[in-house]
């Protein structure tokens, strides 16, 4: 009976992990076969904010402008007086691998940005992603920063 159980349990996962990852990209972690460093954290924390971003937005604090296609909120270590994070609702893992059917997303990123330096007159700012060896979180996302 415990093995049935135990059967059934993983059964289970596969198909809750399927859903959860279904719209991920492989990340060095699932892709053992690419002769990378299988464990590298900003790769592990991009297939999180993967999950995160695209299944279950609202369990990111300190939103303060969503689409649907974009989240904006507080980056939760600011480095800066104003320091948001824009992200984009698909999973993109650097700017060097945009697509054409990534388009959508950008603009509608970048009109998210727009948005935010409206509504709460910044005037002194600057916006930046970083690339693949820069990224602590293997996911495409953008820094507004500013005073």
């Amino acid at each position: 009976m415990f093995y049935v159980l135990a059967l059934l349990i993983f059964i289970a996962g596969i198909f809750v992990g399927g859903f959860i990852f279904s719209d991920s990209k492989p990340r060095s972690l699932l892709n053992v076969s690419a002769g990378t460093n299988c464990l590298a954290p900003n790769d592990l924390a991009g297939l999180l904010a993967s999950v995160v971003v695209q299944k279950t937005p609202r369990l990111i604090p300190d939103i303060i402008l969503e689409t649907d296609k974009t989240l904006v909120f507080k980056h939760p270590r600011p480095k800066h007086k104003i320091h948001y994070m824009f992200v984009p609702k698909k999973d993109i893992k650097n700017i060097g691998e945009l697509t054409d059917e990534d388009n959508e997303y950008i603009i509608d990123l970048l009109s998210s940005v727009v948005t935010v330096i409206e509504k709460l007159g910044i005037k002194k700012y600057r916006l930046w992603t970083n690339g693949p060896e820069k990224q602590d979180v293997t996911y495409l996302h953008f820094h507004l920063g500013g005073e």
